[in-house]
């Protein structure tokens, strides 16, 4: 074997070594949890589900069968109000409070199309959104359009798939909890 073809399959070798370090900085992170929380808003039958993150902040989910979940969080100005709601589990009430009563700067609102987590790039011909700290973003693969760098876009979507962990990790507790 000569010197030069020894070298050309160390090349793939290495490829298919360091191609899924590439791949995993675009996993997403959250779609166990979207799928732990899918199964257990459908085996309890709702379609919306709540949590307490601490303080005066909150995540309500909206959930679509087969095709979406809203996640939104955010400081809510009255937390005994959502304490409430909470113990008397109206998750659909919180949801739509965070959605449009929340403290602006705070909320995170996560569109989850498919409800299988967060993913960086389009799939099956859709793509999740996210709407964090005022900005929104389309993680459909087309950061040019965004106007943003892929470096900035990846960062975005980071971000945004550890926000969306947290909830999530918050929704499926509570409702593990109250099973």
């Amino acid at each position: 074997m000569t010197d030069r073809l020894r070298g050309v399959r160390g090349f793939a070798a290495a490829l298919v070594l360091v191609g899924p370090a590439f791949a995993s900085a675009q996993d997403s992170k959250s779609a166990q949890l979207a799928g732990e929380l899918v199964k257990l808003l459908e085996s309890m039958k709702l379609d919306s589900a709540a949590a307490k993150l601490g303080g005066d902040q909150y995540v309500g989910a909206l959930y679509f069968p087969g095709s979406q979940l809203l996640v939104v969080k955010a400081r809510y100005a009255v937390p005994e109000r959502m304490d409430v709601q909470l113990a008397q589990k109206q998750y659909k009430d919180i949801y739509i409070d965070l959605n449009s009563a929340s403290v602006p700067a705070s909320k995170v609102l996560i569109a989850d199309l498919g409800a299988n987590g967060l993913f960086a790039r389009r799939r099956d011909n859709q793509f999740d959104t996210a709407d964090v700290g005022g900005k929104s973003y389309a993680f459909d693969g087309d950061w040019g359009k965004a106007k943003i760098s892929e470096q900035e876009y990846m960062k975005a979507f980071q971000a945004s798939d550890a926000e969306y962990v947290r909830g999530l990790e918050a929704l499926v507790a509570q409702l593990k909890k109250t099973s």
